[in-house]
């Protein structure tokens, strides 16, 4: 299971290992927040409304759910973790502190790693970098942001999000895997 702060890169490093390590089963969250230019259903969420969510709460559906900085709900379909994990799969979870914290009471023996940013100015760069928020709303996630790094000694390990590569590769070995070798430039 990874968690972190906001823009501390935990899409990317989940992206890059979706690409790089297909035998990882990568878990895909439903959300209620609008789908961010590029994203697609059922690969990186499954855009749910307002209701659909609810009706999923309900029917107890989700692994583990959260209002995430006060406005869009995101969840894990607990089916397809509890499939995927029986057909012995190595699976990732990508998923925010709330819902880390209920993952950890339903399933404590799994593995829960904390993605830090190699700094506090970086993490700033990278939530002002990619323009998918307004100022208002930069400002509640870094507010956020300081509550979920101080939630960093709940979780067994820390990988720093300073390279990608790195962090993706530091990440499936703690999920018991060997990195693939990279090729070297010539």
């Amino acid at each position: 299971m990874l968690a972190g702060p906001t823009a501390v890169g935990k899409g990317t490093v989940s992206t890059y290992i979706r690409d790089t390590y297909p035998e990882v089963w990568l878990s895909v969250s439903a959300t209620t927040r609008p789908a961010r230019p590029g994203e697609q259903e059922g690969v990186h969420y499954f855009f749910k409304s307002p209701e659909e969510f609810d009706r999923l709460i309900e029917e107890g559906a989700f692994l583990e759910w959260a209002i995430v900085h006060g406005q869009n709900r995101y969840g894990t379909l607990r089916a397809s973790v509890e499939e995927a994990i029986a057909k012995g799969k190595s699976v990732l979870l990508e998923i925010d502190l709330q819902g880390a914290r209920q993952v950890k009471a339903a399933m404590p023996e799994a593995r829960f790693v904390f993605l830090a940013p190699p700094s506090w100015e970086e993490m700033v760069r990278r939530l002002v970098g990619r323009g998918t928020e307004s100022p208002e709303e930069q400002q509640a996630r870094l507010e956020t942001a300081k509550i979920e790094l101080a939630a960093e000694p709940e979780f067994d390990f820390t990988v720093v999000n300073d390279d990608v590569r790195r962090a993706a590769d530091e990440l499936v070995s703690l999920m018991g895997l060997t990195p693939h070798a990279r090729q070297s430039a010539r």
